[in-house]
């Protein structure tokens, strides 16, 4: 069960770079700013927590770090996950990079609209595109990594 773990992690890491990757392309192709969602996302759990973050010039800094370290988080989570439950359930490359690319939207989106900061309902064309292409490449980069890894 370790080693599944430790793979799924990796792989989890492997989806992450890839995810982050797109997301930089996509911004210089369409020179679009960065999302400031994780970044306030993370203002708004820190406040639910009672979290100090510092006065003004410190506590954007560090949500935007506490921002970028949820989506990691969130990446590795899911391939930990993938690699717990692989073994157990086999999916087809392009079904589990399916999946892990959904897992990994559900576990960044969710939380945002919970927290009132988007509303998937309003997003046009090019603002599901920018979701979706991402953690499909994720799920795809996850799923061959897994493969890789696997002992």
């Amino acid at each position: 069960m370790r080693r599944e773990l430790a793979a799924g992690i990796a792989a989890g890491a492997v989806g992450t770079v890839a995810l982050n990757l797109t997301t930089y392309l996509d911004m210089v192709i369409r020179g679009r700013p960065a999302s400031s969602a994780p970044a306030d996302a993370a203002g708004q759990l820190a406040d639910l927590a009672g979290a100090d973050l510092g006065d003004e010039e410190q506590a954007p800094n560090r949500r935007e770090g506490l921002g970028a370290l949820l989506g990691i988080v969130t990446g590795l989570s899911v391939g930990a996950v993938y690699g717990l439950a692989r073994d157990r359930v086999y999916m087809p490359l392009p079904v589990a990079a399916g999946c892990l690319g959904a897992a990994a939207m559900v576990g960044s989106d969710v939380p945002m609209t919970a927290l009132g900061l988007t509303d998937p309902r309003e997003w046009d064309a090019a603002s599901w595109a920018a979701d979706i292409v991402p953690h499909l490449a994720f799920g795809v980069a996850t799923a061959l990594a897994y493969r890789k890894f696997e002992v």
